[in-house]
């Protein structure tokens, strides 16, 4: 049973955390840490064309901040999911743990599921612009 008084709460929850993880390592890690530079080298490493690196960049952030802002976040959680099971690719070589060399799969697929997870649960409590239009209100 769902508990249609929290669950929307949850939801949020799930929303915001995501949303600050896909900041955290987009802008912190790929654009501080590592660099672009590096990142674009990284994605070239695995036969992806370098610009891509930028386009995954931009879509992670703006998933990010709309998941934390509540804007279209069923939206937001698919284009980021779709990012983050690129990313379980890109490190399936490396075995299960994130710690691995080279970083594991296990953390890219775990955020993979929690995004599609919010994508079919709903925008969540506070959404400032909802995913979809109510179609019981016309």
């Amino acid at each position: 049973m769902i508990d249609t008084k929290f669950a929307p709460y949850g939801i949020l929850l799930l929303r915001v955390l995501t949303g600050v993880a896909l900041l955290a390592h987009s802008l912190y890690l790929k654009v501080f840490v590592l660099t672009m530079p590096v990142t674009v080298g990284f994605f070239q490493s695995l036969g992806l064309p370098g610009p891509m690196a930028w386009l995954i960049l931009f879509i992670e952030v703006i998933a990010g901040i709309a998941l934390i802002a509540g804007v279209k976040p069923r939206l937001a959680a698919v284009a980021a999911a779709a990012v983050l099971l690129g990313a379980t690719w890109a490190h399936s070589g490396n075995g299960w743990e994130f710690s691995s060399t080279g970083g594991g799969w296990e953390y890219p697929f775990f955020w993979s599921l929690a995004l599609i997870s919010i994508a079919l649960l709903g925008d969540g409590a506070h959404a400032l612009v909802p995913s979809f239009r109510d179609r019981t209100n016309n």
